[in-house]
């Protein structure tokens, strides 16, 4: 019998491994295509876990589809905060893939915007970061277009369930293929995949886990602010709080329905001894706060994959957008 105190802190990894999670993301994407008759698609690629995830995927329901892989645009538009870093691992995870990437470095046509709008660029502020997140969905946008293809979103349960993204920036696409997807199981899910491609000595793959495996000890940034000596200055973690805990927060009020007292209660339990009462408090009210506030993005967000029990979908778990926090998570 399960104990009382016996509590999961990875509750999502729990429900299903990352090759089911992968499977099922794939398999989505593929029956998307095929039923729009799209044979093409753009991907913003960042160097980041979420853009990783989102273009193994597309490698894989391409597969799936026996569509050639030439038709999976890539493209990196590094920007202020762009570092060495995360634009390399971009560049050696294509490479690895057989994939072209293209570049299109978005700052001179941000620094036009600026000026249009009477933005001073030494300002960096909200407008300074926003405006980089939307210029890059305006070209992938327009990309899809001159391709006849989808823009695949790749933003993660965690981020939608937050609201940390940019409104109509990296918050909009034609399909979420990480959007059921929360970010631990992201991780995972690359993790996964690296470790089985240099397993089984895949031809080619070597080099993109590689680059993988870069990418998971990469700290989470948005990379919208000016990097410090080739170094990223923004630590998403340190704003939001560890996604650990905002997963595990999500799995309690999604899937078991429950209000902030009760997730209390089970973090507590179950992260007792890596994280304080106080740090809990902490970042479970940041969870709640932004859970409701935020609802006005996820309510128009595009559709996506359903991976676990529940998600922030248009059929599925959702909030009025015009909900008064009050402290509790709806």
């Amino acid at each position: 019998m399960k104990k009382k105190d016996d509590v999961s802190a990875r509750p999502f990894s729990d429900w299903c491994s990352p090759e089911q999670v992968f499977m099922t993301q794939y398999a989505a994407l593929a029956i998307r295509l095929d039923r729009i008759g799209v044979k093409s698609v753009p991907i913003g690629l960042s160097g980041g876990l979420d853009s990783t995830l989102c273009l193994l995927v597309a490698v894989e329901a391409f597969k799936v589809l026996r569509l050639p892989r030439r038709a999976i645009k890539v493209y990196t538009m590094p920007g202020f905060g762009t570092t060495k870093r995360t634009k390399g691992n971009a560049e050696r995870l294509c490479e690895g893939l057989g994939l072209k990437l293209e570049t299109i470095d978005i700052t001179k046509a941000c620094l036009q915007h600026f000026k249009d709008i009477g933005q001073d660029p030494r300002k960096h502020d909200v407008t300074f970061e926003n405006a980089q997140a939307r210029m890059r969905t305006l070209i992938l946008m327009d990309k899809a277009n001159q391709t006849g293809g989808i823009v695949l979103g790749t933003g993660d349960m965690s981020e939608i369930a937050l609201g940390w993204c940019t409104y109509n920036g990296d918050h909009m696409s034609m399909f979420g293929v990480n959007a059921g997807v929360p970010k631990t199981v992201v991780r995972d899910v690359c993790r996964w995949w690296a470790d089985q491609a240099i397993a089984e000595g895949r031809k080619g793959e070597k080099l993109a886990a590689q680059a993988i495996l870069d990418v998971l000890d990469t700290p989470v940034s948005p990379e919208l602010l000016p990097s410090k000596r080739g170094k990223i200055v923004q630590r998403t973690e340190d704003r939001i709080g560890p996604y650990e805990l905002h997963d595990f927060f999500i799995w309690h009020t999604l899937v078991g329905g429950e209000r902030r007292k009760a997730i209390r209660a089970a973090a507590l339990r179950a992260f007792k001894g890596r994280y304080t009462r106080e740090e809990i408090d902490r970042w479970l009210e940041v969870y709640c706060r932004r859970l409701v506030t935020q609802a006005f993005k996820r309510n128009c967000a595009p559709d996506g994959i359903k991976v676990f029990p529940a998600y922030f979908g248009p059929d599925d778990w959702h909030i009025p957008s015009d909900t008064p926090y009050r402290g509790d998570v709806g």
